[in-house]
């Protein structure tokens, strides 16, 4: 039998060179390189990758330039593609759902990046209460009255985060690794809100409270940590802003999507909320100017997950991925299992 197909998008490989040589015993590895949109829909349209089974793409900075799968792109796939196993955690630029009623099992690689996004939501949380960006900005102002004011004012407006209550939306791996950072580390009281309920013994792990309403866990947060996959509407508008503590603090970690930013930037202005912590935006790569300019905001460049370790464990998960599920039939880290028993289009 000849070898099944693999189209690999993007760079070489660079540090899982083992695993890759089993995936070239494998497969015949077709190559995109970096292809920008109406090259790559070309290339599909006359089936230049052949009929491939499976799509890697090892890195989020590569292999992406032709922008997002959506039904454009998904419907010129072959029938013979069955997994899709791409870099990073998030994946709202990917239609999953239209792939699964495709037959094709999409994967991220989130477990990767775990430990650098809970750091950096770790970091984000000790600001909001403690803002350092005020202090930070003060001295590399170079302006000794700014340095003065920050050095004897900050004290009055900033909190330790011991024994206050930490709540998040979304307990899945990488919010529930921040929980243990926050609990053990701060000593923070958690509580949270998923769409599944975790077992009773999970929840044990950092004495974790489950809210079934997420309003109600809004107005019991002193931070509020926004850690749920986008599933394309937003989460936090100007009703649930409003339903949150007023001086509490917001923390997103996940999409920027998934925040209504005008709304969120009026609470911030009123004083509704005490401050905010963003690494991601609505409009990536443009930042919120109106954000940007409030001293009580602090925000990053898309960058929580960016590691070295974490570059290389996306590049080693989607390898596993793809051996996996053709060895076992199984992939390690699928997000669209759920729309799989629909009919194929």
């Amino acid at each position: 039998m000849p070898k099944p197909v693999l189209l690999h998008l993007g760079d070489d490989v660079q540090w899982n060179r083992d695993l890759y040589n089993k995936l070239q015993e494998r497969f015949n590895i077709m190559r995109s390189y970096s292809m920008n949109r109406e090259d790559f829909k070309n290339a599909l349209s006359h089936n230049r990758f052949g009929d491939f089974a499976a799509i890697y793409r090892p890195f989020w900075n590569t292999g992406g330039e032709m922008g997002a799968w959506d039904e454009e792109f998904i419907s010129l796939l072959p029938r013979s593609c069955k997994i899709y196993a791409s870099a990073g955690a998030g994946f709202d630029w990917v239609d999953t759902q239209r792939l699964a009623r495709r037959g094709i099992i999409y994967c991220n690689s989130a477990p990767a990046c775990t430990e650098s996004v809970a750091d950096t939501a770790i970091w984000l949380i000790l600001n909001a209460f403690r803002n350092f960006t005020w202090s930070s900005s003060a001295a590399r102002s170079l302006d000794p009255g700014k340095f003065r004011e920050a050095h004897q004012d900050i004290a009055a407006t900033t909190h330790n985060p011991n024994g206050f209550s930490l709540g998040i939306i979304g307990l899945g791996k990488i919010g529930y690794r921040i929980a243990q950072k926050a609990h053990v580390a701060f000593e923070m009281k958690i509580i949270y809100n998923d769409v599944n309920r975790l077992p009773e013994s999970v929840e044990k792990g950092v004495s974790a409270q489950y809210y079934e309403n997420l309003d109600d866990m809004l107005a019991d947060s002193d931070c509020v940590l926004l850690a749920t996959p986008f599933v394309g509407e937003k989460v936090m508008n100007a009703e649930r802003f409003a339903k949150m503590k007023r001086g509490s603090r917001f923390v997103n970690i996940a999409r920027g999507k998934l925040v209504d930013e005008v709304s969120l930037l009026a609470a911030l202005k009123s004083g509704h909320l005490a401050f905010a912590g963003l690494d991601v935006h609505y409009d990536e790569p443009n930042v919120n100017p109106d954000l940007a300019r409030l001293p009580q905001v602090e925000l990053l460049s898309h960058t929580a997950g960016a590691s070295l370790e974490s570059h290389m464990g996306f590049e080693k998960i989607g390898l596993q991925n793809i051996l996996s599920f053709f060895d076992t039939g199984k992939a390690i880290t699928p997000v669209n299992l759920q729309w799989l028993s629909q009919p194929k289009l």
